[in-house]
């Protein structure tokens, strides 16, 4: 799969980073010496860590050289490196781990998270929020398009696949085993849009890419045309003529206790 587009993902960067400021809210207050961005993509998350607690040091974490090279520009003062989430461990232990709109990526949480928490600092906070929304239109489109006669054998299932999380209650299980106390939530987001391109164009940055990775130019385009002729019916205008892109987002604060 290519790599990220930093410039395409940073067109809706305030819609992208008011969840993770919501996040960085609800944690309770720590006295942060390290902190890490898991998933820091070109930094506007990290920037947020690094206003909060400007004396810590805070590290961004992520696999895309793209990324990483916007973030370090954006803030030369943080440090940032290219791994990949689930194998990283610091060498010291950390106050915040936080990981915004990234672990939905991964597979495994059930391994994974505990794995975070271990990570901790004893009343260290584990932040986590990731997109809850496979079964709105927008994803469930894709995934209908991609499977179509015309475009089955051009995009595999696999590719196409992103693992649906855990439920509510399987992820609030799974921290209080690893020894936190859990807060969690769920919130959906309405981001009014000029139309369904406007959806295309969020979307192209994040969830259609492995459904265009193994596409050439032209098939991008055809692709993106059925994609958009599915999504006029599912999202209408609404009386001012913009639509509505419903986003549900899980929302997870574990502090080790233990």
């Amino acid at each position: 799969m290519q790599d990220w587009n930093p410039q395409l993902y940073r067109q809706f960067e305030s819609e992208r980073t008011r969840p993770a400021r919501e996040l960085l809210d609800r944690i309770p207050p720590i006295h942060v010496h390290f902190a890490t961005d898991l998933g820091c993509g070109p930094g506007n998350s990290t920037e947020l860590l690094a206003q909060k607690w400007p004396d810590a040091q805070i590290t961004g974490i992520d696999s895309s050289a793209a990324m990483l090279e916007q973030a370090q520009e954006r803030l030369p003062s943080c440090a940032f490196q290219q791994a990949d989430i689930r194998h990283w461990q610091p060498s010291q232990p950390q106050q915040v781990i936080y990981a915004n709109a990234s672990l939905q990526w991964l597979t495994d949480h059930q391994t994974l998270l505990p794995h975070l928490v271990n990570q901790l600092d004893i009343g260290g906070a584990l932040a986590v929020q990731m997109p809850d929304n496979l079964e709105e239109p927008s994803h469930r489109l894709m995934r209908e398009v991609a499977a179509s006669e015309r475009w089955q054998s051009h995009i595999s299932a696999q590719a196409a696949d992103r693992k649906r999380l855990l439920t509510t209650e399987n992820y609030f299980d799974l921290l209080s085993d690893a020894g936190c106390q859990v807060d969690i939530w769920r919130t959906t987001y309405y981001h009014p849009m000029a139309d369904a391109q406007g959806i295309i164009t969020w979307l192209r940055a994040t969830g259609l890419r492995p459904f265009l990775a193994t596409l050439d130019e032209t098939q991008q385009a055809e692709f993106l045309h059925d994609y958009h002729q599915a999504l006029l019916p599912a999202y209408p205008s609404r009386h001012n003529g913009q639509v509505l892109l419903a986003f549900p987002r899980l929302f997870m604060v574990a502090v080790r206790t233990r």
